[in-house]
């Protein structure tokens, strides 16, 4: 089963510190508000979450996340 990051937008700063880390560019920034993810583009290696200062990313079965 292929994995997918999940961002919990409530504890999330929105610095944009996993969209620099993201090798695929699944990560924005929305309306400045919290960092969301392309499912389309993200492959779940996790490089997000262990960036992440905030520790809200984490990375789930794709299955989990629906």
């Amino acid at each position: 089963m292929k994995k997918l990051a999940f961002v919990d937008q409530k504890t999330c700063v929105a610095c944009g510190v996993c969209m620099k880390a993201c090798p695929k560019g699944a990560i924005s920034i929305y309306r400045g508000c919290y960092a969301a993810v392309e499912e389309g583009k993200c492959v779940g290696c996790g490089l997000c979450a262990k960036a992440c200062p905030a520790g809200c990313i984490t990375v789930k079965e794709r299955s989990e996340v629906k």
